[in-house]
Protein backbone atom coordinates (compact mmCIF):
# COMPACT_ATOMS: atom_id res chain seq x y z
CA UNK A 1 0.00 0.00 0.00
CA UNK A 2 3.01 2.91 0.96
CA UNK A 3 4.70 1.43 -2.53
CA UNK A 4 1.23 2.73 -4.38
CA UNK A 5 1.67 5.91 -2.40
CA UNK A 6 4.65 6.75 -2.59
CA UNK A 7 4.74 5.70 -6.54
CA UNK A 8 1.59 7.65 -7.35
CA UNK A 9 3.08 10.85 -5.20
CA UNK A 10 6.70 10.51 -6.99
CA UNK A 11 4.77 10.44 -10.49
CA UNK A 12 2.89 13.84 -9.21
CA UNK A 13 5.92 15.48 -8.04
CA UNK A 14 7.70 14.54 -11.14
CA UNK A 15 4.58 16.16 -13.53
CA UNK A 16 3.93 19.04 -11.11
CA UNK A 17 7.52 20.39 -11.36
CA UNK A 18 8.75 21.93 -15.29
CA UNK A 19 12.32 22.61 -14.94
CA UNK A 20 12.75 23.24 -18.84
CA UNK A 21 13.45 27.04 -19.56
CA UNK A 22 10.15 28.89 -20.86
CA UNK A 23 12.23 31.41 -23.16
CA UNK A 24 13.65 30.39 -26.75
CA UNK A 25 17.29 29.27 -26.92
CA UNK A 26 18.89 32.51 -28.82
CA UNK A 27 19.06 31.93 -32.51
CA UNK A 28 23.12 31.89 -32.99
CA UNK A 29 22.80 32.91 -36.71
CA UNK A 30 21.04 35.86 -35.83
CA UNK A 31 22.62 37.02 -32.93
CA UNK A 32 25.75 36.92 -34.87
CA UNK A 33 24.17 39.13 -37.25
CA UNK A 34 23.57 42.06 -34.42
CA UNK A 35 26.80 41.42 -33.36
CA UNK A 36 28.33 42.45 -36.53
CA UNK A 37 25.66 45.29 -37.21
CA UNK A 38 27.23 48.32 -35.53
CA UNK A 39 24.74 50.54 -33.47
CA UNK A 40 25.20 53.53 -31.41
CA UNK A 41 24.84 54.12 -27.75
CA UNK A 42 24.05 56.80 -25.39
CA UNK A 43 25.77 56.60 -21.80
CA UNK A 44 23.53 57.63 -19.16
CA UNK A 45 25.78 57.17 -15.92
CA UNK A 46 29.83 55.89 -16.56
CA UNK A 47 30.61 57.11 -12.87
CA UNK A 48 28.98 55.97 -9.52
CA UNK A 49 30.61 57.27 -6.81
CA UNK A 50 28.93 55.28 -3.56
CA UNK A 51 30.49 57.60 -0.89
CA UNK A 52 31.59 55.57 2.51
CA UNK A 53 30.32 52.56 3.46
CA UNK A 54 31.65 50.07 6.05
CA UNK A 55 34.20 47.05 5.18
CA UNK A 56 32.00 43.83 4.17
CA UNK A 57 29.04 45.66 3.07
CA UNK A 58 27.79 44.93 -0.93
CA UNK A 59 27.37 47.73 -3.27
CA UNK A 60 24.82 47.82 -6.12
CA UNK A 61 24.52 49.72 -8.94
CA UNK A 62 23.04 49.54 -12.40
CA UNK A 63 24.35 51.74 -14.98
CA UNK A 64 21.81 52.83 -17.87
CA UNK A 65 22.60 53.11 -21.46
CA UNK A 66 20.50 54.34 -24.14
CA UNK A 67 20.33 52.26 -27.88
CA UNK A 68 20.93 55.90 -29.69
CA UNK A 69 21.19 53.55 -32.29
CA UNK A 70 18.84 52.22 -35.39
CA UNK A 71 20.13 48.57 -34.69
CA UNK A 72 19.71 46.30 -31.74
CA UNK A 73 22.64 46.87 -29.33
CA UNK A 74 24.00 43.53 -28.35
CA UNK A 75 26.24 43.63 -25.03
CA UNK A 76 28.34 40.82 -25.54
CA UNK A 77 30.55 40.72 -22.67
CA UNK A 78 31.58 42.76 -19.42
CA UNK A 79 34.52 42.71 -17.31
CA UNK A 80 35.70 44.24 -13.92
CA UNK A 81 39.39 45.07 -13.06
CA UNK A 82 39.20 42.50 -9.98
CA UNK A 83 36.84 39.63 -8.72
CA UNK A 84 35.50 41.58 -5.85
CA UNK A 85 33.66 43.60 -8.92
CA UNK A 86 30.86 41.69 -10.43
CA UNK A 87 29.31 42.99 -13.61
CA UNK A 88 25.96 41.83 -14.87
CA UNK A 89 25.20 42.01 -18.85
CA UNK A 90 21.78 42.10 -20.23
CA UNK A 91 21.05 38.74 -21.59
CA UNK A 92 18.76 40.08 -24.75
CA UNK A 93 19.80 42.67 -27.39
CA UNK A 94 18.80 46.34 -26.55
CA UNK A 95 16.16 47.34 -29.26
CA UNK A 96 16.88 51.14 -30.63
CA UNK A 97 15.25 53.87 -28.14
CA UNK A 98 15.54 51.49 -25.17
CA UNK A 99 17.25 51.79 -22.17
CA UNK A 100 19.24 49.17 -20.91
CA UNK A 101 21.08 48.20 -17.80
CA UNK A 102 24.71 46.72 -16.52
CA UNK A 103 24.19 45.34 -12.88
CA UNK A 104 27.72 45.79 -10.58
CA UNK A 105 28.30 44.66 -7.29
CA UNK A 106 31.36 45.70 -5.41
CA UNK A 107 31.94 43.13 -2.28
CA UNK A 108 33.72 45.84 0.04
CA UNK A 109 34.90 42.41 2.06
CA UNK A 110 38.82 42.86 3.26
CA UNK A 111 39.39 46.24 1.30
CA UNK A 112 39.77 49.46 3.39
CA UNK A 113 40.59 52.21 1.94
CA UNK A 114 39.89 54.18 -1.39
CA UNK A 115 38.49 52.15 -3.91
CA UNK A 116 38.47 52.76 -7.84
CA UNK A 117 37.17 49.67 -10.04
CA UNK A 118 36.52 50.12 -13.86
CA UNK A 119 34.17 47.93 -15.87
CA UNK A 120 34.56 47.46 -19.09
CA UNK A 121 31.70 46.40 -21.61
CA UNK A 122 32.12 44.78 -25.29
CA UNK A 123 29.17 45.31 -27.65
CA UNK A 124 28.51 46.31 -31.14
CA UNK A 125 28.50 50.32 -30.21
CA UNK A 126 30.60 52.40 -32.41
CA UNK A 127 32.12 53.95 -31.21
CA UNK A 128 33.05 51.66 -28.29
CA UNK A 129 31.65 52.04 -24.80
CA UNK A 130 33.75 53.87 -22.40
CA UNK A 131 34.89 52.14 -19.62
CA UNK A 132 32.41 52.40 -16.65
CA UNK A 133 33.88 53.38 -13.39
CA UNK A 134 32.31 52.67 -9.67
CA UNK A 135 34.34 54.77 -7.11
CA UNK A 136 34.03 55.25 -3.12
CA UNK A 137 35.43 54.73 0.14
CA UNK A 138 35.53 51.45 2.60
CA UNK A 139 36.00 52.08 6.26
CA UNK A 140 38.34 49.45 8.03
CA UNK A 141 36.64 47.47 10.81
CA UNK A 142 38.37 48.09 13.93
Amino acid sequence: MYKVFFIIGFSTLLTSCDVRKKDKPANPIALHKEINDPTTVEIIDSLYDFGKVQEGEIVEYSYRFKNSGDKPLVVSEVSATCGCTVPEKPEQPIKPGEIGYIKVKFNSDKRPGEAHKTITVESNANPAFPPLQLKGTVIGNQ
